[in-house]
């Protein structure tokens, strides 16, 4: 199915880039940031809250605008402004993406604008035939079905001939029930602080029926030499 594909998912934070350049903690710690600020709470407090709106709404900003009607733009500005040094650039994923058949995407319950970046520092932006953020999809973050049925609509994507790579293991199911060919992409970080119900993949995690392939190293998986 992969090699007879048409549309290549790609998720961008742990997933296009390794989780080994930790840029989410810097991203982790600027949404504590704003929680308390917004909020009026100790930073204690505040992460705690961040940590459960994201469990149970699938993303900080979605729990903070379905609670408190928050406007997403400000959170969204604030969160993403990084330090982008830690990410690779001149690797081999480049040409792993470039010789791919077909159209590629990104699709990520970040902003587009945050996507727009790291693809730029990385080098990879102009492979791609389009970025969707989390504004693309009305601030329904994955694994919501209306986020998947809105990137599917807005780019015109038959997930039958499509693949799907996510890091996170509960967003590829609704991908798999749409007819995705689903990739998770694992690594060897410690999770543990993430709440059990939204923790990406390590390489000793059970795999969930609706993962068709896994992979601890992308550009080896789409160079055909997966790791």
């Amino acid at each position: 199915m992969i090699k007879s594909a048409e549309t290549w998912v790609f998720d961008l934070d742990n997933t296009l880039y390794p989780a080994s350049c930790d840029l989410f903690a810097e991203i982790d710690q600027r949404m504590t940031d704003f929680v308390a600020r917004f909020l009026r709470l100790e930073r204690a407090e505040a992460r705690a809250l961040q940590k459960q709106y994201y469990a149970e709404h699938g993303t900080t900003l979605k729990g903070l605008m379905t609670l408190h009607g928050m406007d997403p733009a400000d959170f969204l500005a604030h969160v993403h402004e990084i330090d982008l040094s830690p990410l690779p650039t001149g690797s081999g994923l480049s040409e792993a993406i470039a010789g791919l058949p077909g159209r590629k995407y990104i699709y990520t319950n970040g902003s587009r604008r945050h996507a727009e970046r790291v693809t730029n520092h990385m080098g990879l932006a102009h492979l791609f035939d389009g970025m969707s953020g989390i504004e693309d999809a009305a601030y329904h973050p994955k694994p919501d079905q209306r986020s998947y049925d809105r990137f599917c609509a807005q780019h015109d994507i038959d997930p039958g001939r499509s693949v799907f790579f996510e890091d996170l293991a509960r967003n590829l199911a609704p991908a798999h029930a749409m007819g995705f060919t689903t990739v998770l992409v694992r690594s060897d970080k410690d999770w543990s602080h993430e709440p059990i119900e939204a923790r990406p993949a390590g390489k000793g995690d059970d795999l969930p029926e609706h993962i068709d392939y896994v992979t601890n190293d992308l550009t080896a998986f789409l160079s055909g030499t997966p790791a």
